[in-house]
């Protein structure tokens, strides 16, 4: 933003969060510009239809807009009527989400549609003084969400009161300036939005292309030309001719984790174990992990070595990592596996990462009829699942160009997210410089 220009005079704010704003430049109480108190929605639990009178809550309030795909749900005509002789929706009203995990998070009533909000969206309505989308970006900024933050009380889940909203403090530029600022941002902020959507949309290409990727070496191989059969299963479709298809338990053993139980810890065979929450996708943590005992005579069958496959029975199910070696000895409970190759002549646990990959991809963990991923995966049941195992040799050459593909990918997915994270942050360091007064855009729009 260095094309930017400050503006010639400041004045201190008085406010300690916002430092020093432009000398012609007013600060108020959100509650001496709003045209209305501060108000929200009903604080019951209405009767939902499947149509009627769309009903708003945090949900739908997100990145400045709502989204009426998210409603709560349609009430009706008589609560909706009822509803607003409290507060009914106006064209320009700011809704601020005051309670739960999006504390903070603001959006504009951009439509004349009829429509309701529920408690958990405070109202902020602007008097004539004050330009709503000025008001909006302002919401928006660090600076007033750092304020936010600083005044939430926590009961079940964190929250700010309507007094407290009504208190925080806001820049109050003269009307036409306000206005100024506000096209300037809309304009500079939908340039920005629509290169992170091209980004965005780019990385979701590459994802693909990653994944398609893995299906295609683990369930065709490498060779164009080679013979294929029907596999018999089908999620694999047709394979290699020379493949092998069979069951899980013909390759590998299948071990289920050590059952946890707290009242027979003695602490005189302590060992530390893997949880179903360190198995993440290629990746395992050793950090900062509890401990349970394991006899001696039960580490061979509850303790981890190089190169086996730890698959999560529970959970998301069938996401797997390979364990990579560490010299300190490590179980694992029972909400994993174990899968080792039974002849590490025939396999390679590589190349059956990849295959669960595939399979967890192809909804192969999921119920045929729901389409929900199954809570658990039983070593009894995972043992007759079916794969298709080529010679150990092609193995090895597909996990290794699976292996380099995969990586230049991620390079690219890697400097692609980083560079919708800097727009992200370019993105909001403008708004907050605009409505704070650190640049002058008096002559920018």
């Amino acid at each position: 933003m260095s094309h930017y220009k400050p503006y010639p005079v400041y004045k201190d704010s008085g406010v300690e969060w916002l430092g020093q704003v432009p000398e012609h430049w007013q600060v108020m109480a959100i509650k001496h510009v709003v045209a209305i108190p501060v108000t929200d929605g009903p604080h019951e639990t209405p009767d939902f239809l499947d149509s009627g009178v769309p009903f708003v809550s945090a949900e739908a309030v997100s990145s400045g807009k709502i989204n009426f795909d998210k409603i709560r749900g349609f009430i009706s005509k008589a609560d909706h009527e009822r509803y607003s002789q409290k507060y009914l929706p106006k064209r320009g009203d700011i809704f601020m989400i005051k309670s739960g995990a999006t504390t903070g998070v603001t959006a504009i009533v951009e439509t004349d549609a009829e429509f309701n909000i529920w408690s958990p969206l405070a109202v902020i309505r602007c008097n004539e003084g004050s330009n709503p989308y000025f008001v909006l970006n302002f919401m928006r900024s660090r600076s007033f969400q750092e304020a936010v933050a600083l005044n939430w009380s926590y009961g079940t889940q964190q929250n700010i009161g309507m007094g407290v909203i009504g208190s925080l403090s806001v820049t109050v530029p003269p009307v036409e300036e306000q206005q100024s600022i506000a096209v300037h941002l809309d304009r500079e902020t939908a340039r920005i939005d629509a290169l992170v959507e091209k980004k965005t949309r780019f990385v979701e290409l590459l994802r693909e292309k990653r994944q398609a990727l893995i299906t295609h070496a683990v369930t065709k191989g490498l060779d164009p030309n080679v013979k294929m059969k029907d596999s018999g299963v089908e999620w694999l479709g047709d394979v290699p001719e020379h493949w092998a298809v069979c069951k899980l338990s013909f390759r590998y053993s299948v071990e289920l984790g050590k059952m946890l139980d707290e009242k027979k810890l003695t602490k005189t065979s302590l060992v530390s174990y893997l949880r179903n929450q360190d198995v993440q996708w290629g990746a395992i943590n050793t950090q900062d992990l509890p401990e349970m005992d394991i006899h001696p005579a039960e580490l061979e069958r509850y303790t981890v070595r190089e190169g086996d496959l730890m698959v999560c029975e529970g959970g998301d199910v069938g996401r797997a990592a390979i364990w990579r070696g560490e010299s300190s000895v490590f179980g694992y409970q029972k909400a994993l596996h174990r899968l080792r190759p039974r002849s590490q002549d025939n396999d390679t646990a590589e190349f059956f990462f990849f295959s669960l990959l595939t399979a967890k991809k192809r909804g192969v963990f999921e119920e045929s009829d729901s389409k929900a991923t199954i809570a658990h995966l039983p070593a009894e049941k995972f043992r007759q699942y079916r794969f298709a195992f080529p010679p150990t040799l092609e193995q090895r050459e597909i996990a290794q160009h699976v292996r380099v593909e995969c990586e230049r990918l991620d390079v690219l997915l890697t400097k692609t997210e980083l560079s919708i994270e800097l727009l992200k942050e370019r993105r909001s360091g403008l708004i907050t410089a605009a409505v704070t007064g650190q640049i002058d855009l008096r002559e920018a729009a």
